[in-house]
């Protein structure tokens, strides 16, 4: 087990630094636990909530909002269990050596862009390939 790597508070990634040394590593980790507690909480007070809120209510209009403020709710909840998938995969990246590199083309992926979302498999452009490409296939 690797030793735990001190990481300044104030600590952000830097092109001048070795791309992902440990510090590196340490940060995108632990940015990605506190983003998966961040919605491991919410889905824990959206379950809280929606026991709670099931009542039997008379009038049309308010169920029918109720409704559908749930239905909203729960598909929140559902691509925010998605994203938690895709958490744990960089997680086990990040364990395996592989974080920060895109999986289409080994190249490494730009700090800023693993620093707004660190579950990126892909650089910008590769990513922007991919999605070209699917658009040409969805529209057949």
């Amino acid at each position: 087990m690797k030793p735990e790597v001190f990481l300044p508070e104030n600590y952000r990634p830097a092109e001048d630094e070795p791309f992902m040394n440990d510090r590196q590593l340490e940060y995108f980790r632990r940015k990605l636990l506190g983003w998966k507690h961040e919605l491991l909480e919410q889905s824990n007070e959206t379950l809280v909530g929606l026991s709670e809120s099931a009542r039997n209510v008379p009038d049309i209009a308010d169920r029918a909002s109720e409704e559908t403020d749930r239905a909203l709710e729960l598909r929140t909840r559902d691509r925010q269990r998605k994203l938690v998938s895709k958490i744990d995969a960089a997680l086990r990246r990040i364990a395996n050596g592989e974080f920060g590199y895109c999986e289409t083309s080994g190249e490494p992926i730009s700090l800023k862009r693993l620093d707004a979302r660190p579950i990126a498999t892909m650089t910008l452009e590769a990513q922007e390939r991919h999605e070209r490409r699917e658009r040409v296939h969805r529209d057949d």
